[in-house]
């Protein structure tokens, strides 16, 4: 059965770091690119950075040289480094393949940026 599981949300103070996980058990996951989304309350789900299936990784502005996305196709996992997070990056955080596609949305993981 096909499922998507994100997890390491946590509650961290601002400047803090976190690393999210993701395990993609979807078929032909070495050939799929995937991608990290989040959702803050009241807004829209944003991609927030992308690892193609050819080994480019690319990142909202907003995130850009702080979060780092990396994958291990053996592992079918996709991760999410976050270094000095902001209040602004307090949202629940998705793992999906880009484009998304409505049956891979799992639970999520909060991650809350707080003092």
């Amino acid at each position: 059965q096909e499922r998507i599981e994100e997890s390491g949300g946590d509650l961290v103070v601002p400047g803090g770091s976190l690393r999210l996980s993701c395990l993609a058990s979807i078929r032909h996951f070495g050939l799929t690119t995937m991608g990290w989304y989040r959702q803050a309350p009241g807004n829209q789900r944003e991609l927030v950075a992308t690892y193609t299936s050819s080994g480019f990784r690319i990142y909202a502005d907003s995130v850009k040289g702080r979060f780092t996305i990396s994958r291990d196709n053996d592992k079918e996992s996709v991760y999410l480094q976050m270094n000095a997070l902001k209040p602004e990056d307090t949202a629940v955080y998705f793992c999906n393949q880009v484009p998304s596609k409505e049956r891979y949305w799992g639970r999520g993981t909060q991650v809350t940026v707080s003092s």
